[in-house]
């Protein structure tokens, strides 16, 4: 695939490097906001080879590319700043996307780069703890260490990790970005908490300090970074060229770490802890509710590029807890839009549309991608759209009722199962049947609902 010419070419159908007013992508979606949507030519993009679909939702242009959208960005990103419009990021700063689509995008580009290393990881955990179960690994040994440290790091230097993409995001210095973030969790700073936890209190020049543990933590660093990058830009305007080197660094470390620990931190973790218990706390009054509503939505979620502000939710509370309820619906949702690629398969004589179906179940399966399935069948078939949310309601409310938890962040596949493995046996057992239960739900009725003639739209 030459990613340059299709990046050339999506410019020319959107019009141009002008109209574009910001720009990100996730892990399978060129993310664009346009200053004017009128100027984008919807169907040429689409005819663009590599280009899936389009969806102009939730403020943004987004364009399903699949999982190599990285390499794409990077030459639409080369040929945007190339332009005339090559002080893109100063002269957007004041960009008319609304609040909601900034912080989607925000969400959208500062987890985004971490996924392959919060999922591989968290399969990794997943594996660990069924070797452990089946007496392959004894936890005393150094092997289970050494495999533990490894599955965990991701989630302990959450900080230093979200530090550098925020600031990548934000438009601060990612490697200053990252210090204040190693601040947080450096042992001597841990050391000042002893016993007490969270809430012991210190001081810094006799005014008092809240003293948080941050390590696994997602929303005190995102905020911190965020207020970080008005500083960050502000020194850089301010201070000559040749002072940059020393000054930037010494004020920004020395203005942002005290004040991260003192005002920043303690609100992000009181805050990111209320979000996270009051879903815990609707889940577990009403599973079934929340699993239907979660199984069954989560597509559409998908469907319009919001899912992301949900990522960090379950992000949180595995960091923190080390379970997640929201993990298995998503992963009902998925296995729904398999069992619908069954019934599909199963039914319509039509080749094309066949294959479609099992290179859709296959994919899903191997790497937990549904946009492509999703926009390239569901959306254009709206029974088959209805059994894949029927059959991910059914299996989240199983899900939900069983109180089902994932012990890991990862997205739903056949190859991520682990992720229920844990202390309780039972867990992995309900996880199988509630997720048998989505894939079946759907698969009939995608059956029912399609006729022996369908075609691939």
């Amino acid at each position: 695939m030459d990613y340059k010419l299709m990046a050339k070419e999506i410019l020319e159908h959107i019009g141009g490097a002008e109209n574009v007013a910001n720009m990100t992508h996730c892990a399978t979606r060129l993310r664009l906001t346009l200053k004017d949507t009128s100027k984008a030519d919807d169907e040429a993009v689409k005819g663009i080879n590599g280009v899936i679909n389009v969806v102009n939702k939730a403020g943004q242009y987004q364009l399903l590319i699949g999982t190599e959208v990285p390499k794409l960005y990077d030459e639409f990103e080369n040929l945007v700043k190339g332009t005339s419009n090559s002080n893109f990021e100063e002269k957007n700063t004041d960009s008319s996307e609304s609040i909601i689509s900034k912080i989607f995008s925000s969400v959208s580009a500062i987890f985004a780069p971490l996924l392959p290393a919060l999922a591989g990881s968290g399969i990794l955990r997943g594996l660990l703890i069924l070797c452990v179960q089946l007496g392959w690994i004894s936890e005393d040994s150094g092997t289970y260490s050494i495999l533990f440290v490894t599955s965990m790091s991701v989630f302990y230097f959450l900080p230093v990790l979200l530090a550098f993409t925020s600031a990548r995001r934000f438009g601060a210095s990612p490697y200053i970005s990252a210090l204040i973030g190693a601040a947080l969790i450096h042992p001597d700073f841990i050391a000042l908490i002893g016993n007490a936890g969270n809430g012991a209190t210190t001081e810094f020049f006799g005014m008092p300090v809240v003293l948080m543990n941050y390590n696994s933590t997602v929303v005190p660093i995102i905020l911190s970074i965020w207020a970080f990058s008005y500083l960050y830009k502000f020194l850089d305007k301010k201070v000559p060229e040749n002072l940059k080197l020393v000054i930037i660094p010494l004020v920004s470390l020395a203005i942002m770490v005290p004040l991260t620990v003192i005002i920043i931190g303690p609100l992000g973790v009181y805050s990111g802890e209320l979000v996270a218990n009051g879903v815990n706390w609707l889940i577990e009054r009403s599973g079934i509710l929340t699993g239907i509503i979660v199984g069954g939505g989560w597509s559409v979620l998908v469907s319009l590029g919001i899912h992301w502000a949900v990522n960090p939710i379950m992000i949180n509370n595995i960091s923190m807890h080390g379970f997640d309820y929201i993990v298995p619906f998503t992963f009902a949702c998925n296995f729904a839009v398999m069992g619908t690629t069954i019934g599909v398969y199963l039914k319509a004589k039509n080749s094309q549309l066949r294959s479609f179906a099992m290179t859709g179940f296959i994919t899903i399966a191997l790497s937990a991608i549904i946009e492509a399935t999703l926009f390239g069948l569901l959306v254009k078939n709206k029974k088959l759209f209805l059994a894949q949310i029927i059959g991910g309601a059914a299996g989240g409310a199983y899900l939900g009722l069983m109180q089902v938890v994932a012990n890991s962040f990862v997205f739903g596949s056949v190859i991520t199962l682990p992720a229920f493995v844990g202390d309780n046996p039972n867990n992995f057992i309900q996880a199988i049947i509630g997720l048998l239960i989505s894939m079946m739900v759907s698969a009939i009725l995608a059956y029912s609902f399609t006729s022996r003639d369908e075609r691939l739209a």
